[in-house]
Formats: structure tokens, sequence, C-alpha cells
């Protein structure tokens, strides 16, 4: 049996690891890549259409954003992943393909215009489908015989609604291995979802290193610091803008924005407004809503149950159209926005810090880790002056980071974690952190429990039955040339898709219309699409 890392190798971002075992092609998670590229990643060794399956740790992007692509490559096997990360990757995956859509288009619209060779989308909305019809939901906790040798169990990570870390037994020759891939694991002070599961035994560990050089500063009353910004905001005349994952950490400032107003922390703006301008955040927020009873603590499930909502409150206002988002900026009444994308390289939170990142009144408050080379963390760092949409804008509004809301363990949640296996394995591989901080982890953890301990690159192959390194990857550096982030597309074709989303919406409304009136309604459509579906548009 041979283990290869492909993904989020001596890098934060883009998990995935690639397993051949008794002629099996399998995959464990298979994410998109954020911000720059330190080194070379390899591709997977197979076809995409002979990977048997593919099991995945949580829904965030980087674990499960390159899904669709393996679909449209061909790719016909299974894709395991517990009942909750089934129903995120079905908002998420489809999401992240209007994204992948919506940015060919605008650059095909430029290329048209200068003579450039158009591009294909990584991805469509029909491959997201495709590979959202082939996931299977598993629950927690339950050992799955997944084919004749391979056991598979899903454990709470505690990182996200629905993150596991994934334990699998492989038998071969009549030798059971078993192995432990940790995904993302929370740090155990999550306000909504559970605490992570500790482990038992593994003969290899695969575990995350996002925060392995350091510790979280002690867990503060977060809604204590939140209020204090809000106060001095609004005293201001100012908007708090926060940059959140519409899954997960938006649903977690909404919990202590609920206690904030509940407390009256902000007794000179105790009716402040909050808008959650994300499609994707509302839709999460619905499925959150639908697992409470699998994936809550406890006292959120007995205070739903008393009838009343963790995260709702009065002034809590949602975003879905376009016109709604940009009425927001034009709204002057202080008031708290939250929008996504979380690190700032896309979506609606790059028109808000256009619109409030020049005015020395207005907060950014930002809650998560920020990928180095993300504008977030060019933000977070000191930036005097970032350009959106090709504008420069300078940065005259207060930036504040709210230290210790991190869905990552640190170092001392990841060395405990471990340090509960009543059997230590042959070797312990850190993953998914920056490039000298999986170096790092790994000397601590093998310094600390007596263990052979390895940071691999992109391209390195173990064998699992002699625990011996076969190969490896190259080690070539890029830092000079940056992935491409998805970028927003234009504001004006963004206008234009939203028109259309609500031409679909009205035709869905007036579906009981007379036969006269759906004649004329259609006839007016035909004649508007004649007018526009011009050659070569």
């Amino acid at each position: 049996m041979k283990l290869e890392f492909i993904g989020a190798a001596h890098e934060v971002t883009g998990s995935c690891h690639f397993i051949h075992w008794n002629n099996k092609s399998i995959l464990i998670d298979c994410g998109m890549s954020q911000g720059p590229d330190l080194y070379e990643n390899q591709e997977i060794p197979v076809k995409s259409s002979d990977i048997d399956y593919v099991f995945v740790t949580h829904a965030h992007i980087d674990h499960s954003g390159l899904l669709p692509l393996l679909a449209k490559e061909g790719f016909g096997g299974q894709i395991f992943a517990t009942d909750a990360t089934t129903q995120l990757c079905q908002i998420m995956l489809k999401d992240s393909a209007h994204i992948q859509e919506f940015e060919a288009e605008w650059k095909n619209r430029k290329a048209e215009r200068s003579g450039a060779p158009k591009v294909e989308p990584i991805y469509t909305l029909a491959d997201a489908e495709t590979a959202l019809s082939s996931f299977v939901p598993c629950p927690y906790d339950e050992t799955l015989q997944i084919t004749e040798g391979l056991r598979v169990r899903f454990r709470d990570a505690g990182h996200l609604l629905g993150s596991a870390f994934i334990e699998m037994w492989f038998t071969e020759d009549g030798k059971e291995t078993k192995l432990v891939f940790t995904g993302d694991l929370g740090n155990g002070n999550r306000p909504l979802i559970k605490d992570p599961t500790w482990p038992t035994d593994a003969d290899y560990l695969i575990i995350e290193s996002t925060y392995g050089d350091r510790n979280h500063q002690e867990v503060p009353d977060y809604a204590i610091p939140m209020a204090e910004l809000l106060e001095r905001t609004f005293k201001r005349g100012g908007n708090v803008v926060i940059p959140a994952f519409s899954v997960g950490r938006t649903q977690e400032m909404l919990y202590h924005l609920r206690r904030i107003k509940e407390n009256n922390l902000v007794p000179s703006f105790p009716d402040f407004e909050v808008y959650v301008d994300s499609p994707l955040a509302v839709e999460a927020t619905a499925v959150f809503n639908r697992n409470v009873i699998e994936c809550f603590k406890e006292d959120s499930v007995e205070m739903i149950k008393r009838g009343r909502n963790p995260i709702g409150f009065a002034g809590l206002k949602t975003s879905v159209t376009s016109d709604d988002s940009r009425a927001i900026n034009f709204d002057p009444s202080p008031k708290v926005i939250i929008s996504a994308s979380g690190m700032c390289e896309a979506g609606r939170i790059r028109h808000h810090l256009k619109h409030n990142l020049w005015r020395k009144e207005c907060s950014i408050l930002f809650v998560g880790f920020q990928v180095p080379g993300t504008l977030g963390h060019n933000l977070l760092n000191g930036a005097e002056e970032v350009k959106i949409f090709g504008e420069k804008i300078q940065v005259n509004a207060e930036i504040v980071n709210l230290p210790g809301i991190s869905g990552h363990a640190d170092r001392d949640h990841l060395t405990a974690w471990v340090g509960h296996m009543i059997h230590m394995p042959r070797r312990i591989f850190v993953v998914h952190g920056e490039d000298q901080v999986t170096d790092e982890f790994a000397a601590h953890l093998a310094s600390t429990f007596n263990v052979e301990a390895t940071a691999p690159y992109s391209g390195d192959v173990f064998d699992l039955d002699t625990n011996m390194c076969l190969v490896q990857g190259p080690r070539k550096r890029v830092e000079s040339v940056k992935k491409k982030a998805p970028r927003a597309i234009s504001e004006a074709f963004a206008k234009l898709l939203e028109a259309g989303n609500r031409l679909v919406a009205v035709i869905n409304k007036n579906k009981g219309l007379s036969n006269k009136d759906m004649a004329r309604f259609t006839e007016q459509i035909q004649k508007l699409c004649d007018k526009w579906d011009l050659p070569n548009k």
C-alpha cells in the first residue's frame, strides 16, 4: 500500500492525498488551492476515471473544491462524507461552479475585445451536479464496510458542521493497517458545534498543522470585544464590515451578535441592524438548522427546544439579490455587514470593502485565518492601499483582528489530541500548514512522543508496508508564480446575471397565469432573446 501527498504539503490549502491499495485508487479530500503556491503541486498519479473512491473530511472548498473537476475528467466512483458535509457540499460546490463560470465569462468578454483566445471554466454547474450525484452520506461513529478489505469510520472533528477525521482500516495479504486523516481539527471552543472526538490509535496519522507553531490566546468572551468595537465604530458613524466564510464562521458571528443584543452590550445603539450579505450563507444557515441534534452542542440544542434560535435575533436582515446588496451601502445608518469570502478574495465582500475601507469612521473585523498572499492577509498586515476591481483604495478604516476565533486547533490542542492515542503511530505525517510550520510541528511531535514524524512535500510517495519513502517530490519553490485566485466578475455582468435569475423567479411565480397571458409573456421573452442573441455574443 502506497500513500502519495498531492496538495496541502508544506502549504495550508488544497488538501489532497492519494492511496494506492489492492489495485484500488483512493483520494482523501480533493481541495482547491487558495493564495499563492510555494511549491509545484504534483498531479494525481492516475486518470480521474481510474479513481475508485473519494473520502471527504469536510465541505470547505480547500478540501472539496476540485471534486467537480474530477467529475468533468471522468470520475465515476463514490464520494463518501458525513450527512451534514454532503448537504453543505450541495450548496458550496454549486456556488463554486458559478464562480468558475462567471470568471470564464468575464475573461472571455475581455478576450473578445482584445483578440485573445477564449478560456474554459475550470468546471461548470453541470460538473458540480455530476459530482454531487456520487455522494454517499455517512453517519458519525459507524464503521462502514466500503469494499472487501476496507473499513471506514467518520468521527467528529469539531471544525465545521459535519467535519470529520476519518479512520480507515486496510487489509492486504492478511495484514491490517489503520490510517487516520484528521482533515481540519477544531480547537474545542466552538459556540455551536460539538468538540472534537478523541482518537484511540493508528498505524499512520496524517495531521493538519495550520496553527502548529503557536497557541491561541485564552478564549475570551467574544461578545465583549465585539461589542466594544461596535460601540466605538457606531459612535463615529461608521459600519463594521466582517469578512466571514459563509459556512461556519458566519453562523458563529450571528451567535455572538445575538448575545450582544440580548445583553444590551451596545447601549448607545441597542437596535443596530446586522446584514448577512451572502446567498450561500443564508442557505448554509438552513443546513445548520437541519442538523441540530447530530452536530450542535447540548446548550444550543436545549435553547432550540425552548423555542429560541441561537443564531437569530431582531434586526437581522439577509441579502440575496444584488439589488439588496447594493442598497446596504446606500443606507447611511451604522450597521454590521457580514459578507463572504472570508479572505476577501472574491464575492460581495469586495464591494463592501470598496465602499468602506477608505472611510476612517468604519471598521473591518477579521475573525479567521488569512492565507498569505490574499487580500485579507494584506489588510491584516498593514497595507495602506489595495486594489479592488482595478481601483486603488486607501485603507483608512480601523482594521481589527479578533484573536482566538479560529476553527483550527492550536499547537497545544493538536498535541493533546495526539496524546490521547493509546498506541502511537509508526509515523506521523504533518500537512496543511505553512512551509516552516510543518517542519517545526513534525519535530515537536517527534520529540514529545518519541515517534517518527515527517512533513512531506507534494509528490512524496511512502510505502506503508515498510514505512519507507519511495519517491521524493520536487522541492522546487515557485514563490514568484502566484496561483490565480478566483476573481470577482465584472459588476455589469453580475447585474445582468442577477436580472436573469430574477426573470426565472418571476416565471416560476406566474405558473398559474392563463394560457393567453403566458403566451404573451413568452412572446415578450422571445423578442428579448432574439434582440440580444447575436452571433459571437
